[in-house]
Formats: C-alpha cells, structure tokens, sequence
C-alpha cells in the first residue's frame, strides 16, 4: 500500500456521492485521514459503510451554508487539513418559467459557487503549513460547452474555473490549487440526462462509453499526492475526449 497519506488529514465534501466515497478509497488506501461531509447523515452513514479503513473515517451532516459553517466542518478533524476535495453541489435545470427558473438561479449559485468560496477561505487559516496544502474544485464539462436545460449550473462551474485561477495566485505558494471537469460520470447526478438522451450524448464522447467514478477519483489523488507538486491553476479535463477532439 503507498502510504504517501500516512497521518495527513484528507476533507471531502459531498462525500456519500460516488466519486466521493472513490476518491475517499484513494485516500485511505494511502494512510490518510478522512472526513467525509455532505447533507444527508443517513447517506454518509451508507457511504462510510462501504470504505476501507473505517477507523479512520468520520463523517459530518451539513449544508455548509455559511463562513461559520465551513470553518467548524474543517475544525471537526481536530488538525490542520492536508487537502480538501470539494465535490459538493447540485445539478438542477432551469425549464420552466421565470420565477422558478430564478428560484433554481439562487440556490445552484449559493451551494455551487458561493459554498466552494467560503470554503476555499476557511481552508487557508485551517490547512497544514509545513508542505503545500491542496485544494481541488470539481468543475463540469458544462462549463466548456455549455448546459442549454441547466444554465445555472454552467454558470456556476464557469465561476469556479475563476476560482481555481485567482486562488492559485493567492494562496501560492502555501496551497495548491487545481481543478477537474469531468464528463458524464456513471453517478446518481447525471442519470436524469442519461436516460433522456443518452444515445447522442454518448455518440459525441471518443472513448464511446461514460466514465466511472474510479476514473475521476485517480485524477483526485494524482493532483492530492507527490507527483503533482508542480501544478496549481489547471482545470484537468476528464471527459473521455470530448471536449478536445
């Protein structure tokens, strides 16, 4: 076992979803410390269930919905954090008609871009200050392309794009910060998408099928591990070809 995350303290927001609890697998597989935080206590219960190692998992219900919030989640490991993945976010669609569409406007951009703020900020005072600390942002595809049924939702990855661009300066040399953008990941999120149109979207991807949750998960631990140390600012496409071919 690489044991590269021996002692370290690894937070994972939205972590009961599936490339939460794979990336978690990474990461305790490595010797890390786990905190996996998301909404649903019953669901982190589930997730935790299905790990590794599960001495060294805690879990923590909460909507990060505030500064204070996202500061006491990070206090709950008890130790400055090693890296903080943050998966946390909703895919809504915004279809119907105005005032709906501003109600799904609202709250996309506060859990999806407003949250991934306020956590960035708490982790700076919080992260560990004797090697470069990370920080990873999930993207979306949708911010490349662009999402015609979830605008919002493509609003809200392009901001965290910016995001991953200005704190890569900011917080340098101390923090590490990078993104990814996956693709059509076989996880609960996109299955609306993918039993409406599926063929098609699957047509336009190169490697003719949709990715894994294992597959965005390797992505996390090589930009989390040792052979990543001369990256920050870089939004990683993990998409199966789609984007650049």
């Amino acid at each position: 076992m690489n044991d590269c995350y021996k002692e370290k303290l690894v937070v994972l927001t939205g972590g009961a979803g599936g490339i939460g609890t794979a990336s978690a697998v990474y990461f305790l597989n490595g010797g890390a410390d786990v905190l996996l935080i998301d909404v649903d206590e019953a669901k982190l219960e589930q997730a935790a269930a299905t790990l590794p190692h599960t001495d060294r998992v805690k879990i923590l219900a909460s909507d990060l919905s505030t500064p204070e919030k996202c500061g006491e989640a990070l206090d709950v490991g008890g130790r400055p954090v090693y890296a903080l993945v943050h998966f946390a976010g909703i895919f809504v669609p915004d279809l119907s008609n105005p005032a709906e569409n501003r109600t799904v406007y609202d709250k996309t951009i506060a859990v999806n871009q407003t949250t991934a703020y306020d956590m960035a900020f708490a982790f700076e005072t919080r992260c560990v200050k004797d090697e470069p600390a990370r920080l990873i942002f999930i993207s979306s595809l949708a911010f490349r392309r662009g999402a015609l049924d979830h605008v919002a939702y493509t609003m809200s990855k392009g901001a965290l794009t910016g995001l991953v661009r200005a704190l890569a300066r900011r917080f340098a040399p101390d923090i590490l910060v990078n993104g990814l953008a996956p693709g059509i990941i076989l996880t609960t999120m996109p299955s609306g998408i993918i039993a409406t149109r599926g063929d098609r979207l699957l047509a336009e991807i190169p490697l003719a099928r949709y990715g894994e949750p294992e597959e965005v998960a390797g992505v996390v631990d090589f930009l989390s591990g040792p052979n990543a140390t001369y990256m920050t600012g870089q939004i990683l496409n993990v998409d199966g070809g789609i984007v650049n071919s």
